[in-house]
């Protein structure tokens, strides 16, 4: 089952494809890592405000100070983002990442020199350089991995994005516990570590292809798609690829410059746009973000102690690389709907838990007991929340938004989801602190999203498992002609309905008249019998002389 499994997985693919999700890891690296050294931050801020202005800042301030510094990211990632597919028609998906990395170590640079500069406004640039370099990563990562790996090995393949950002994020918790590096002295270098992703992926990807979906469908470099293929499956044996990738083209080749507009506006790529957007709304509006800033203060308020509630959020990170690691052999196995649907589901039924002990909480705090127990209900719900949404929400919105389009309108697809994604990113990381009206009620909202998410990913979403992308696209087409040829279908039922009601209630003589109109052919009834879904609402018939007709009567006449 195993070599079943990974067939196809050669030790150049493996490594393209370790080489191009380092920026996935660059990605979470810097989502994590700004919130263990906080309290460092504002300590540095405060002492640059008073050597500029010789007064001190009010703790307001400077919380306000460190948001920015926070959410200046997130705006980073939604301009590279957006900028995702300009990116990846012009330079090409390889080229958009090497070209990329300027950006990261540009970003790691002022970060890791914000001390030295004693300037708390270069934290900012910084962050915000990073933030387009991160925005710019989850556009052109997936895009390139799903257009190098083999049909069998897409969804798991596509899964390693999401295991490189658990990775990222695992990484930055440990190493900014106080006893390594978050210190007042150790914070710069934390945040300046961003710089390793950036140059390692500069020393290994130049080695990898290009995409052949690039080279051959947006190019038109065959010779060099083919050499591409045969290093990636390692075997001359390509035709299969090639023809598949052909097949594309000729579907597509009316949309081989799609933009954005024209991509919003197509009655057939419409229907997969709105899913690629939902799905990304699916896994930023979980609640998984607020999970991740505020699981500390989450466990704390649950009865853990500081040092206790911090170790827990590092085992959110370790939990939710191992249950990634374990997605990866199912996504190609059960499927992509399936596991979005468990995973929703799991984390509606955990985010309940979640609320039920911060209530227990507010009604029996005064009991010890209640508070022991409430402890572990508290810390097993947000692990089990964090756990379902590593097995769907936290990969499959990346890859099937990928999945969900051929080569021309793909780059404006993947900008705007990842668009979407990085702005649901940014309200929930500055509109939670907010729901503290809500109280013990903050995550009742959350439940109500993954509610709405779960009956539209069971009625809308199709599944991609082992569809090329022209087979995907035909679900869609096939959608729109469909409900077209119900409507016909409908229409021309009811023509027959009404000829039945009325007989009865008419003279024969008008009735005989509309049974030979019954029974004659119907005029698609020669494109019905090809095989189309309507062939049993009109079948065709030979023509017969209509029965003779009977003396008429009269109404009250007795005649």
């Amino acid at each position: 089952m195993a070599c079943k499994l990974f067939k196809g997985l050669t030790f150049f693919l493996s490594y393209a494809i370790l080489a191009a999700v380092l920026g996935m890891l660059q990605f979470g690296y810097n989502t994590g890592v700004i919130n263990a050294p906080e309290v460092n931050i504002e300590n540095f801020m405060k002492d640059v405000y008073k050597d500029r202005y010789g007064e001190d800042i009010s703790d307001d301030s400077v919380k306000k100070l460190y948001s920015v510094a926070v959410s200046i990211f997130a705006i980073g990632g939604m301009l590279g983002g957006f900028s995702g597919g300009i990116i990846a028609n012009r330079f090409g998906r390889k080229g958009g990442l090497l070209l990329n990395n300027v950006l990261g170590i540009v970003g790691a640079c002022l970060m890791g020199c914000t001390k030295i500069a004693h300037a708390y406004e270069m934290l900012f640039f910084g962050r915000f350089v990073i933030g387009v370099n991160c925005g710019l990563n989850t556009s052109l990562v997936p895009m390139y991995i799903s257009e190098i790996a083999p049909l069998n090995l897409r969804g798991g393949l596509g899964t390693v994005n999401q295991l490189a950002v658990t990775v990222g994020l695992l990484v930055s918790q440990v190493l900014g516990i106080e006893q390594i590096l978050g210190t007042n002295d150790g914070w710069p270098v934390l945040l300046g570590l961003a710089i390793c992703p950036a140059i390692l992926q500069l020393l290994l990807l130049p080695v990898c292809p290009e995409s052949p979906r690039y080279l051959l469908i947006t190019k038109q470099w065959e010779e060099e798609a083919r050499k591409a293929l045969r290093r990636l499956r390692a075997s001359n044996q390509v035709e299969e690829d090639i023809e598949e990738m052909r097949a594309e083209e000729r579907a597509q080749q009316s949309e081989s410059t799609i933009s954005m507009t024209e991509l919003i506006c197509s009655p057939t790529l419409r229907a997969p746009l709105i899913i690629g957007v939902v799905m990304q709304l699916s896994q930023q509006l979980s609640g998984i973000n607020a999970v991740f800033y505020y699981s500390t203060s989450l466990f704390i308020s649950s009865g853990l102690t500081d040092e206790s509630a911090k170790f827990a959020s590092i085992g959110i990170g370790a939990i939710m690389v191992g249950m990634t690691l374990i997605s990866i052999p199912l996504m190609d196995r059960t499927g992509r709907r399936t596991l979005h649907l468990y995973g929703l589901g799991g984390m509606f039924i955990f985010s309940i838990f979640i609320t039920i002990s911060l209530l227990i909480k507010a009604f029996f705090g005064y009991v010890q007991e209640m508070i022991d127990w409430m402890s572990y209900l508290s810390v097993v719900s947000t692990l089990g929340f964090v756990v379902f949404f590593a097995v769907g929400p936290g990969s499959i919105p990346w890859m099937i938004t990928a999945e969900l389009f051929s080569q021309g309108p793909r780059p404006a697809a993947m900008s705007i989801a990842v668009l979407v994604n990085w702005m649901a990113n940014f309200t929930v990381g500055i509109g939670f602190p907010s729901m503290d009206s809500l109280e013990n009620y903050k995550f009742l909202p959350f439940s109500a999203f993954l509610a709405i998410f779960w009956i539209f990913t069971y009625k809308r979403v199709p599944e991609t498992k082992n569809k090329t992308f022209e087979e995907i696209l035909s679900i869609f087409r096939h959608g729109n002609d469909s409900r077209s040829s119900l409507r016909d279908s409908r229409l021309y039922g009811s023509v027959l309905n009404c000829v039945n009601a009325l007989e009865g209630h008419i003279p024969p003589a008008e009735s005989a008249a509309l049974m030979v109109a019954e029974e004659k052919p119907h005029p698609d009834s020669f494109v019905f019998a090809a095989g189309s879904e309507r062939s049993s609402i009109a079948p065709a018939q030979p023509e017969r002389p209509p029965p003779p007709l009977p003396p008429p009567r009269f109404p009250n006449s007795g005649v």
